[in-house]
């Protein structure tokens, strides 16, 4: 006999109304997603216990705002930063790192002459007082900053692009605080390449840093020093702690102090996995606190990354509060260093970036399939061993609850690659809709997405961006090919050499599967991207046939225009992906206009440093040329990546309507207007 779940699922189908996939009509519209897309760029915590937060608003142009929390509950937060302002730094061009609070004091980086200012976070009348010198543009900027009490001043990475934008010098500098006239920073490290976690010790005698040089990039290959500072400030006596022993290829980053003056790290040593690690001062060793096959950290594209926390529980003992990242998701737990125990913490979130702590509990910057982008206080036991509140302070997303029926949840799927005994992962999501159903005889179009970076991980978190698709009847696959980070180091570098090779070929692998498994149709496989993601569509539309459509967002179509234009931090690490001046060509889609079979939507904005618009308008004119449905959507005042709430809505809008008067069969139920369409219209 059959189940009463069984029954009430069939009657629930019975309900449905039939109709074609991607014909259902859906709440979350491109205004709902486009509206709920606020990011965030840092937390922090002050002396008294409020949580500070940087907050993206793509109501507001993308402004980026300081915000303080709330007094009381419903009461609303409070704007520290005036609306002349936006807490945002260009350095290295991805930013990140851009305040510090220590005491009532907030210092940051203003986005649109890139000074560093002052400002009280006590009243929110003080208004902000500049720290840095006006170069009359905004051609140096600062990241990752501390402040030294010792020498009342502020430690910070400085990149300097007055000589040249494309080869900056990158230092670490120190800017005094007192409210005398404003000088230059003093620099206190160069030489290399790039620096990052500049981090003083708690009686401010030490400095903690990274640093690395071309042609490697930060998950490549890493410095951790350490530098005594002087009776009149400089730095001098460096140790190199670790990456510098030439048998070990390893990447330290996240350098920490305790409050006893202990180094703590995170590095991939021997393991391939990066895991936390001491310094032992007195030999100049570093000793591993606990070893797992998982990530405790991230690539380093932007700075400020805060992976893990030194706290005490109630007995005085001394506690590492981390969060680490091992098959597709994220873990919350608590260390003990000295006995090397690992104890998880039973949290919402399958998906944590950033923690920050304050008297016996963390802030956890994170997600779920069901939890957007958000910000939770987690309280702990007097033993900081387990959880006894969770509450979120702030949702990227406040209102998406709302439309929980419609949520289609993720399923982490692994699938066989080309390379025999070589497996890749992915997010499915299958259409989902509680009033619509497709007619049993129809398979759902395919969107599939390769992230950016290529060096990152895409997340089997709540995005309401994918949710647009699949509450109207669309699968979505979210692909980590091999390069991805999350899964080690070796799973890593199979991108070396290989862009556009490994990537390409997991993504069609992927479609595949899916397609093998009978989840998809075959005939209406259609894919996307931005940035990095955008080249790997725009290769395997040239070089491959497994998919009909595409859609390619900031995406690089030449990539040696890439290398001769692109900003310094990648300035080297293309050469890395691609290998020799014929890789360079034979990769690059520009190049293969004629294999192009399949109609291709672009979208740039006008501003973008890392892609620049000749990438987009040349791939445009070349398919134009040929014949294809083709169309171009360029962005006044857009960066590399859509912060206003009008362009995020209209590319969303034109990808979904593209696709559905190309390779649809079916009809939009939304109102779209539609742009014109070369050699279709």
């Amino acid at each position: 006999m059959a189940s009463s779940t069984q029954v009430a699922d069939a009657t629930a189908k019975q309900d449905k109304i039939t109709a074609p996939y991607g014909s259902w009509k859906s709440p979350i519209t491109a205004d709902v997603v486009s509206g709920a897309s606020k990011r965030l760029g840092g937390i922090a915590v002050d002396d008294h216990g409020h949580l500070f937060w940087v907050e993206s608003r793509p109501s507001e142009s993308g402004r980026a705002v300081l915000v303080r929390e709330a007094d009381k509950p419903g009461e609303e937060p409070t704007d520290i930063t005036p609306k002349e302002f936006a807490v945002r730094t260009t350095a290295q061009e991805y930013g990140g790192g851009a305040f510090t609070i220590s005491g009532d004091t907030v210092i940051y980086s203003n986005y649109k002459d890139q000074r560093l200012y002052k400002q009280s976070i006590k009243s929110k009348d003080s208004s902000p007082v500049p720290l840095t010198p006006d170069y009359g543009g905004p051609v140096v900027s600062y990241a990752d900053g501390v402040f030294d009490l010792r020498f009342n001043r502020f430690v910070t990475v400085m990149e300097d692009r007055r000589v040249s934008s494309t080869n900056s010098t990158t230092t670490i500098v120190a800017v005094g605080l007192s409210d005398k006239s404003i000088q230059e920073p003093k620099v206190l490290v160069s030489g290399n390449d790039f620096y990052a976690f500049p981090r003083i010790d708690p009686k401010g005698e030490r400095i903690a840093w990274i640093e690395w040089g071309h042609p490697n990039m930060p998950w490549d290959k890493t410095e951790l020093w350490v530098g005594y500072i002087s009776e009149n400030g400089d730095v001098h006596n460096r140790i190199c702690v670790a990456g510098c022993d030439p048998t070990l290829v390893e990447s330290p980053t996240e350098p920490k102090w305790s409050s006893k003056g202990e180094l703590f790290f995170i590095t991939d040593r021997k393991s391939g996995f990066w895991n936390l690690y001491k310094w032992i001062e007195s030999v100049n060793e570093v000793q591993a606190i606990y070893s797992l096959d998982a990530e405790f950290s991230t690539p380093l594209w932007v700075f400020g990354i805060n992976s893990y926390e030194l706290i005490q529980n109630n007995e005085g003992k001394n506690l590492i509060a981390c969060s680490y990242r091992q098959n597709g998701r994220s873990f919350l737990g608590i260390l003990d260093d000295v006995q090397s125990s690992l104890s998880l913490l039973d949290i919402p979130f399958t998906d944590i970036n950033h923690i920050t702590s304050w008297n016996h509990c963390l802030y956890v910057e994170g997600a779920s399939a069901v939890h957007p982008s958000s910000v939770a206080k987690v309280n702990l036991d007097e033993y900081g061993s387990k959880v006894v509140d969770f509450k979120i302070i702030w949702s990227s997303s406040p209102d998406s609850l709302k439309y929980k029926s419609y949520f289609s949840l993720p399923e982490l799927i692994e699938f066989p690659t080309e390379v025999p005994g070589q497996n890749a992962y992915a997010y499915f999501y299958p259409p989902s809709n509680p009033i619509y159903q497709a007619s049993q005889e129809e398979k759902p179009p395919l969107l599939l997405k390769s992230h950016g970076g290529p060096t990152s991980e895409t997340r089997g978190i709540l995005n309401l961006s994918i949710q647009y698709w699949t509450s109207r009847g669309w699968a979505f696959v979210d692909v980590n090919y091999g390069g991805s980070t999350g899964y080690g180091r070796e799973y890593r570098e199979r991108l070396l050499n290989k862009w556009g090779i490994v990537d390409v070929n997991d993504c069609c692998s992927c479609g595949k599967f899916l397609v093998d498994n009978g989840k998809v149709d075959r005939e209406r496989l259609c894919i996307t991207g931005g940035s990095a993601g955008g080249y790997t569509t725009l290769a395997a539309l040239a070089f491959k046939e497994t998919f009909k459509a595409g859609a390619s967002l900031y995406g690089v179509a030449d990539l040696s225009m890439l290398r001769a234009e692109t900003h310094k931090f990648e300035s080297h690490y293309i050469d890395n992906l691609v290998g020799t001046e014929e890789d360079y060509f034979e990769r690059s889609p520009i190049n293969f206009v004629d294999r192009f079979s399949c109609p291709i939507i672009l979208f740039q904005g006008l501003e973008d440093k890392v892609v620049p618009p000749d990438q987009a308008r040349k791939i445009y004119l070349a398919l134009k040329k040929k014949g294809l449905p083709v169309a171009l959507v360029e962005y006044e005042g857009e960066q590399h990546g859509f912060r206003k709430a009008e362009n995020i809505k209209f590319t969303l809008e034109q990808q979904m309507l593209f696709f559905a008067r190309l390779v649809g069969r079916f009809t939009v139920a939304d109102e779209i207007d539609p742009i014109r369409i070369d050699n279709l219209d």
